[in-house]
């Protein structure tokens, strides 16, 4: 009798917890048996394992051959398995060493001729494997992904007699190539192709500055989209850490990870009949949704009223704790939803509702009724509401024009105000806490008499007055100006256009 231990990985969110395969061979009926709550594609695996052993002339051992999957109760799913189980079974019955098993994690579906093919959701993988100190051993489609985790034992195999060559000493696998910085982001998209549109863009700079959430309210065909596409172009550089953490993401989702667009801030834009699951995520095997998968960049959601009220309602935890959890009878699953809130929507049903040529027809009851299908505690949570007017006929139709700031020079401001907020309290404006609130945005005598108008006159709620303030500090911050003015404010205040009468 034989026992094999080998380390492997599962997929549980975005994390991939430890999974110790242990293959017995006993005295008895020919056979083999996988524990340790395998679905579907884990207990095929056998058939595949099997398979891939006898075509590459190995022997198949005939014994009665047990596998448990550790631990017990953590569910285990799809081929990622069938690697570490097909040298789990050679090395129990003495066909490879076993010396160097303990140094190693191994991961990678078999094809039945012994090729490795790729798995989804590398990157935890690798960044586990990282952290406990092991090598990994991988399928060589999956090489690049994983070789974007720093200083990780990396080894990349196309075929089961690679990796027993290297076990044994014959010939070692090669260190996939560190994989090369992703561009800047969006590049293409400039802000100075927005025409006009100077308080439009005056915002977004204030809400790329703070990370704070912004509204467009306008007619159709005035640049909505266009400002918000451009918004991931002016954002700071992605850390390392946060290019990890968004990249993990898109690695364990269906369209998975495009290693091109590493530290690139992510831009997602729904459509306005996505459902809850989709923005959130779900399913029997929980994946990341739009607001995950929009982790450390934008999500854009325009035409908002067009959503479904419930669909917009399970984006009001998320946008407090930055974070999303998906329950099921076996498990639960976390994801990280730390993403930018964009919206759009038109003035009225029509969209032309203030229009100079008078094709609005929507009466004031109409234009309530549309306004409120987004709801109260919503807006509260979205620090700019802005209105983005027509552009004039003349400024469209101008073929030459002075050059207006672009992308980079918008970012250079954005970039010294984040870092004077991250010097202050380790975190964008928008994340302060009630008490940092009150520590860093202190108003003076001016200050707090324009405030108190404020709360009066759009009757805000105080997460709505918090809201102000923090946008005010960012004001500040952009300025380079220690203190929150009553101008700073005053700006901020008025940057709440949804707070007001409709029509």
């Amino acid at each position: 009798m034989k026992i094999a231990i080998i380390y492997s990985r599962a997929a549980v969110g975005i994390q991939a917890p430890l999974v110790t395969i242990e293959v017995h061979l006993s005295n008895g009926l020919p056979g083999m048996s996988i524990v340790g709550l395998p679905e579907a594609a884990v207990r095929e695996s056998k058939e595949r394992v099997r398979s891939a052993i006898l075509n590459n002339n190995f022997e198949f051992p005939l014994h009665r051959i047990t596998i448990n999957l550790a631990p017990a109760d953590l569910p285990k799913e799809g081929g990622r398995f069938d690697l570490a189980i097909a040298l789990g079974i050679l090395a129990a019955s003495n066909q490879i060493p076993s010396v160097s098993l303990n140094h190693h994690e191994f991961i990678g579906e078999l094809a039945l001729t012994g090729d490795l093919r790729p798995i989804r959701g590398i990157l935890p993988v690798a960044c586990a494997a990282k952290n406990a100190g092991r090598t990994l051993i991988l399928p060589t489609g999956n090489a690049v992904e994983a070789s974007l985790v720093n200083d990780a034992g990396i080894l990349a195999a196309d075929h089961l007699l690679a990796v027993c060559a290297h076990l044994a000493g014959v010939q070692a696998l090669p260190r996939p190539e560190a994989c090369p910085a992703g561009s800047q982001p969006l590049l293409d998209k400039d802000l100075a192709d927005v025409r006009a549109q100077q308080h439009a863009k005056r915002a977004l700079e204030i809400a790329a500055a703070g990370e704070h959430n912004l509204i467009m309210v306008g007619p159709p065909g005035t640049g909505k989209t266009m400002l918000a596409e451009r918004l991931p172009g002016i954002l700071p550089p992605m850390t390392e850490e946060q290019a990890l953490e968004s990249a993990a993401v898109a690695s364990i989702s269906a369209s998975g990870f495009h290693p091109a667009r590493w530290k690139q801030r992510p831009f997602r834009c729904p459509h306005h009949t996505a459902s809850g699951v989709a923005l959130v995520g779900g399913g029997s095997h929980p994946r990341p949704g739009e607001i995950s998968l929009a982790h450390h960049g934008v999500l854009f959601l325009d035409e908002l009223p067009e959503f479904d009220r419930r669909v917009l309602e399970v984006l009001r935890e998320p946008l407090e704790s930055g974070r999303i959890i998906i329950s099921r009878a076996a498990h639960q699953a976390e994801f990280p939803a730390q993403f930018q809130l964009v919206a759009a929507m038109n003035p009225c049903p029509c969209g032309y509702l203030g229009d100079s040529n008078g094709r609005c027809r929507c009466t004031a009851e109409q234009v309530q009724r549309y306004r409120q299908r987004i709801s109260g505690p919503l807006l509260d949570r979205i620090d700019l509401h802005i209105e983005v007017p027509n552009v004039p006929q003349q400024i469209l139709l101008e073929k030459s024009r002075s050059p207006c700031e672009g992308s980079l020079d918008v970012q250079a401001r954005i970039i010294a105000a984040r870092e004077k907020q991250l010097g202050r309290a380790g975190k964008a404006n928008h994340k302060l806490n009630n008490r940092e609130v009150e520590k860093f945005c202190d108003l003076d005598a001016g200050g707090n008499r324009l405030l108190e108008q404020a709360i009066q006159r759009l009757g805000l709620s105080a997460r709505a007055m918090h809201r102000i303030l923090k946008v005010a500090r960012t004001i500040a911050d952009l300025a380079d100006s220690n203190h929150i003015d009553p101008a700073h404010l005053g700006e901020a205040i008025s940057y709440r256009r949804l707070d007001r009468s409709p029509c």
